[in-house]
C-alpha cells in the first residue's frame, strides 16, 4: 500500500528525507519553514467543486458552490437527475453542466478509490470529461493523501523548479515528471515545498 500523508508529522518526515538528499531543497526549506498538511475531504462533492472552480475567480467559484450546496447539488444522484436549467440557474456554464453530469453518471465508487494505486486513481478520474491530469493529481495528493504523486503540469511548480534548480526555462511536463522521479517516494511533499517556495519568490520578486 502506498504511503498516506495523514498528519503534519508525515509531511515533516518527507521533507527531512528530501532535505537530506537535495541541498537545494534543504535551502528552499530554510526559506519556507514548515510545510502545510493541505488535506481535504474526498468524494464526489470535492471533484464537482474543482470543476466549478475551473477558469473562474476564487470568489465566483465560492459563490456558485454555495448555491449548489444550498440546492443539495452535492451528490451524484442529485446532479444526475437535475435539469440543465436547474444547474444553469446556480451559475454553471453549459460546459460545466456537461462535466458535472458526466461525473455524476460515471459510476465511480469514490470509497474504492482510497484503496486503488495512485496511477489507477488518476486513470479512472481522467476518463471523465472535465477532469484532466492536474485535477486528478491534486485529488490524489490532497483528498487521498498520496505521498508520491506529483503535478508536473502545474505552472507554479514549474516556475519554482526553474528558479531553485537554475534551469534555463520552466520544465515541460514530461521532462518535469522525469525530474521529479528523484523525489520519490515523497513527490507530494516535494510539491508542497515547491509551492511554498514559489510563494516566497512571488513575495520577493513579484512573480506573476
Amino acid at each position: 500500500m502506498e504511503r498516506i500523508i495523514e498528519t503534519e508529522a508525515d509531511v515533516a518526515e518527507g521533507m527531512a528525507w528530501l532535505a537530506a538528499r537535495c541541498p537545494r531543497m534543504k535551502a528552499a526549506y530554510a526559506l519556507t519553514g514548515p510545510l502545510p498538511l493541505r488535506r481535504r475531504a474526498d468524494g464526489f462533492a470535492q471533484l464537482v467543486s474543482a470543476i466549478v472552480g475551473q477558469q473562474v475567480s476564487i470568489a465566483s467559484a465560492a459563490a456558485i458552490w454555495g448555491r449548489m450546496e444550498a440546492a443539495g447539488m452535492v451528490t451524484p444522484e442529485r446532479c444526475a437527475e437535475a435539469s440543465a436549467e436547474e444547474l444553469r440557474a446556480l451559475g454553471l456554464s453549459r460546459q460545466k453542466i456537461r462535466y458535472t453530469q458526466a461525473l455524476a453518471r460515471s459510476g465511480i465508487d469514490f470509497d474504492s478509490l482510497r484503496a486503488m494505486p495512485s496511477d489507477a486513481v488518476i486513470a479512472t478520474l481522467t476518463q471523465v470529461p472535465g477532469i484532466g491530469p492536474w485535477t486528478a493529481e491534486i485529488y490524489a495528493m490532497f483528498s487521498l493523501g498520496r505521498a508520491d504523486v506529483f503535478a508536473p503540469g502545474d505552472l507554479a511548480l514549474q516556475e519554482a523548479a526553474r528558479v531553485l534548480y537554475e534551469l534555463p526555462e520552466r520544465p515541460k511536463p514530461a521532462a518535469f515528471r522525469t525530474m521529479a522521479e528523484d523525489w520519490a517516494p515523497w513527490r507530494a511533499v516535494a510539491a508542497r515545498l515547491l509551492w511554498a517556495y514559489y510563494a516566497t519568490l512571488k513575495n520577493r520578486e513579484g512573480i506573476r
